[in-house]
């Protein structure tokens, strides 16, 4: 029985496809999984009568599930074009298809019709995906990809490390004490145990002992060498042994967990919902797994609960849009302050592809990014594990039905030389103002060390701001916005902790740093007197002009005119020249500091021709009156503009 047969009833959950027609032949085939009869019975309903637009979506689905992608993508835009019933998760599956049949780029313009009713960290992740991998970079890791010679014709999947040197995995093989599972037709699934030689290889497999037995599936174990207890999931059964199943006539797994010392538990049974693929971080002790509530993201999505030594301790939470999708996540695998999980999400290079995103501080994940075509095929890849190797490198093994295998899904190792997967940068944040309010629509850009664009965002309304690129040895975070001060945060070179964690960015608003007047805006700028006669900068004028540089600098977008008035001591030509010095003095030292010569748009000295109080030529007046004359305004000419 393959992974896709294993989760098939959480794709019919999640899509609602319920029947039309009362007493359809088709779709009886077609809930119990019997893809293929389903097609041809639908096929021969069809000629008595119209579908319903919920059987057409059966049958593009049955048809995507036998692998006939271009029925399924004809069937699906039949169905797409005439009807609002389709949900976001058959939407996912439209666009495998016409990936599969068109290419990516159809699918990208479809994937554009429906971008209103889908989330940003969707189209995030799917113009991130598209890039790299349409990229195709080289390789950048060295990777050794082998077939388990204990693979069956049977599936063989999902695998576990079990102590240093042996490995566990599910199987639907036959075994003496299991039935056969109808929609597979092949046994029920167990768990087995293989040791691993030197070389990657296993050995002769055989049941574990020591989890209780039953007649019906269990599977996907995960071994904590914390706890020395299993994690795994089982079919449901009542107080007599026989399968349970809800109202609606379903039967769905349970999350258990087993112990050596013979003490067993049921941790999520829920006969309406599956449950999938448990992980136990012993670091965080929350245990992750995948599942089909009603109110994900799309078909299984994954969770977590926080624990007590392995009991639960909370509701269960969901990963978010980042990690979950329109499509199906499974197989949670947390190494290394890594995330790796597998999904059928359109943008991938198959059926199921495997992802890793980076745990970062206050439960957040970086952009899940496809591990390229070395370890994902153009069939389903998925149940990805992973270990560091005493003598330096990394090995593990994962699940795959790509061509050339043996059974329905197989076992496969690898060894690589680092670890897999590209590694990004991500900037995020909030940009508030001095009253602690969010900015909206600030921008926030990523900057090369030429002072290159290369990517920008703008803030919610909460001031909230994300962004993500491939790694780089260094970039510039530059943060503003019209009538707000624009701030140069510094470069990832000098200062590690712009990347990851969340920053908390304060903008000045330009009112905070303008003075207006009747008839004119200004800067603040403290007031300076230059030396009788001297246009020289003395260093109390300098700090004065510093300060004055930093706001101008923050502000590019401002437009000044320098202005320089003197008192009416001196004769009226020699101050008029004074004057014209010493404003181009202080333009010069501004540029020098760093200020734009375009922002200092205009520069006038004016002399004894602007006196402001009556201290004019021939009155006497105290040395603080004349010097109530000596000014160097900053006039803002651009402020109603900004």
């Amino acid at each position: 029985m393959n992974k896709k047969q294993f989760i098939t009833g959480l794709f019919l959950i999640a899509f609602g496809l319920l029947s039309a027609q009362k007493g359809s032949k088709a779709d009886q085939y077609y809930f119990e999984y019997a893809f293929k009869e389903a097609v041809k019975a639908y096929q021969e309903e069809s000629k008595q009568y119209s579908l319903s637009p919920a059987q057409e979506l059966n049958l593009a689905d049955a048809y995507f599930r036998i692998g006939q992608f271009d029925q399924a993508a004809e069937t699906f835009l039949q169905v797409y074009k005439k009807d609002s019933l389709m949900t976001n998760a058959q939407f996912n599956t439209m666009l495998q298809s016409l990936s599969r049949t068109s290419g990516p780029e159809r699918a990208r313009a479809f994937l554009s019709t429906r971008s209103d009713q889908l989330s940003e960290a969707l189209l995030e992740n799917t113009a991130f995906n598209y890039e790299v991998l349409g990229d195709a970079p080289a390789p950048t890791s060295n990777y050794r990809i082998f077939p388990l010679s204990i693979n069956s014709k049977q599936a063989d999947f999902a695998p576990a490390f079990f102590g240093d040197n042996q490995v566990l995995f599910s199987s639907s093989r036959p075994l003496a004490a299991k039935e056969t599972y109808i929609p597979s037709g092949e046994s029920y699934m167990d768990i087995y145990v293989t040791t691993i030689q030197g070389d990657g290889q296993a050995t002769m497999p055989s049941a574990l002992p020591w989890i209780p037995r039953i007649k019906y599936h269990q599977a996907t174990p995960f071994y904590s060498e914390s706890l020395d207890a299993l994690f795994y999931v089982r079919s449901n059964m009542d107080e007599t042994g026989s399968l349970a199943f809800d109202p609606k006539g379903k039967n769905t797994l349970g999350i258990v967990r087993a112990g050596r010392d013979g003490v067993f538990r049921n941790l999520f049974r829920d006969l309406g919902t599956s449950f999938y693929y448990p992980f136990f971080d012993s670091a965080t002790g929350r245990l992750y797994f995948a599942a089909d509530f009603n109110m994900g993201y799309g078909g299984t999505d994954l969770y977590y609960v926080y624990t007590n030594n392995g009991q639960i301790m909370s509701e269960p939470v969901n990963l978010g849009p980042q990690i979950n999708t329109p499509g199906n996540e499974i197989s949670p695998y947390v190494f290394d302050g890594s995330l790796y999980f597998a999904s059928d999400v359109f943008y991938g290079l198959g059926g199921m592809d495997i992802y890793k995103a980076e745990v970062q501080e206050g439960d957040f994940f970086s952009i899940p990014v496809n591990l390229g075509s070395q370890i994902n095929s153009p069939r389903d890849d998925f149940g990805f594990i992973i270990k560091a190797d005493p003598a330096g490198g990394y090995s593990g093994y994962f699940s795959s039905n790509r061509e050339g295998g043996v059974g329905k899904d197989d076992l496969y190792g690898f060894t690589v030389d680092q670890k897999p997967g590209m590694k990004t940068l991500v900037v995020r944040g909030n940009v508030q103002d001095p009253s602690a309010l969010g900015v909206e629509k600030a921008f926030v850009r990523l900057l090369d060390p030429e002072g290159r664009l290369i990517r920008e965002t703008y803030t919610a309304e909460d001031g909230a701001f994300r962004l993500e690129i491939p790694m780089r040895d260094s970039i510039s975070v530059q943060v503003g916005r019209d009538r707000y001060e624009t701030l140069d945060l510094g470069n990832t070179a000098s200062q590690p902790d712009l990347v990851g964690r969340p920053l908390k960015i304060q903008l000045t608003p330009l009112e905070a740093v303008v003075l207006q007047q009747t008839d004119q805006t200004l800067l603040r700028v403290e007031r300076f007197h230059f030396r009788t006669n001297s246009d020289q900068i003395t260093p109390e004028i300098a700090a004065v002009l510093d300060q004055a540089a930093g706001v101008l600098i923050k502000f590019p977008a401002l437009r000044i005119r320098l202005e320089a008035h003197t008192d009416s001591r001196g004769s009226a030509n020699t101050n008029l020249q004074l004057s014209q010095r010493r404003a181009q003095a202080i333009r010069e030292y501004l540029i020098s500091k760093g200020v734009a010569p375009e922002t200092l748009a205009e520069v006038a000295g004016y002399g004894e021709t602007q006196i402001i109080n009556n201290c004019t030529d021939g009155v006497y007046c105290l040395d603080v009156l004349h010097k109530q004359n000596e000014r160097y305004p900053f006039v803002v000419l651009n402020y109603s503009e900004l």
